[in-house]
């Protein structure tokens, strides 16, 4: 009947602890705590925040793509002025339509004569699908740097937390010895507070890295399957208006 409070009994047990170890740090440590904490802050929104990002993303990137698909006209979206803000797919599929429009049209303006204008604009040659193509380059490339943007905040909380928390621990053991010294006797007694409120400072390192470590390894490999998405839309962009946009005949008569 014991068992189920045992964890109870050791949690309690370890906040005990930590404030009494809280409790017995001195100025220092306790700067430190304080500088864990605000990294802490900022780690914990920073991947809060990635993960509803990714989230929404996801759940627009499959909606854009089933439209995209079902729709027979690559620039059936654009016409339509649909608009899937949060996707990334989205960002690179605007890039693209806006520059294709305007080397077919001059013009990426859509208006109530954009349809039949379209209709009747002539093939671009290859040089200017590959200014579209380009577009759409840049455009994955912004998406990507937006996508990973604060990400250096859950990388240096990794790797900078545990080392802030060493150093609290390792100046808190240099004083504890320092008073032990100037005190000319050392007891357990004596000793144990000071080592304790040492300690406390690498713990809180620690509790603060391993999060992060968890949630920046897995931000980053989601990402990066987010931007290889990003570039196998665009592949498949371009070849869908190459197909349909694209005068293939000017590069024969140009090889001839």
């Amino acid at each position: 009947m014991a068992a189920p409070f045992i964890p109870h009994l050791l949690a309690a047990s370890g906040a005990e602890s930590l404030i009494f170890a809280f409790e017995q740090s001195t100025l220092p440590g306790r700067l430190v705590l304080l500088s864990l904490f605000i990294a802490s802050i900022f780690s914990w929104t920073v991947m809060i925040t990635k993960f509803r990002i990714i989230r929404r993303a996801q759940a627009r990137r499959d909606q854009f793509l089933s439209l995209f698909r079902t729709a027979r006209q690559p620039l059936r979206i654009y016409t339509d002025q649909i608009r899937f803000d949060g996707a990334p797919l989205f960002a690179v599929y605007k890039a693209g339509c806006q520059e294709l429009t305007f080397q077919l049209l001059g013009s990426a303006e859509v208006d109530e004569t954009f349809r039949d204008r379209l209709d009747s604009a002539p093939r671009i040659s290859p040089a200017q699908m590959r200014v579209v193509i380009s577009a759409m380059e840049r455009a994955v490339g912004e998406t990507a740097l937006k996508l990973e943007s604060q990400m250096i905040v859950l990388a240096t909380a990794v790797s900078g937390a545990p080392f802030l928390g060493l150093l609290g621990t390792v100046w808190g053991v240099m004083e504890t010895f320092s008073d032990v010294a100037k005190a000319g006797s050392a007891n357990l007694a004596a000793m144990a507070p000071g080592v304790s409120a040492a300690l406390i400072t690498t713990v809180t390192g620690l509790l603060v890295a391993i999060p992060a470590m968890f949630g920046y390894n897995y931000l980053v490999t989601t990402l990066r399957g987010i931007i290889v998405g990003l570039d196998n839309f665009g592949a498949e962009l371009g070849s869908e208006f190459e197909h349909k946009y694209v005068d293939h005949g000017t590069r024969e008569q140009t090889w001839k």
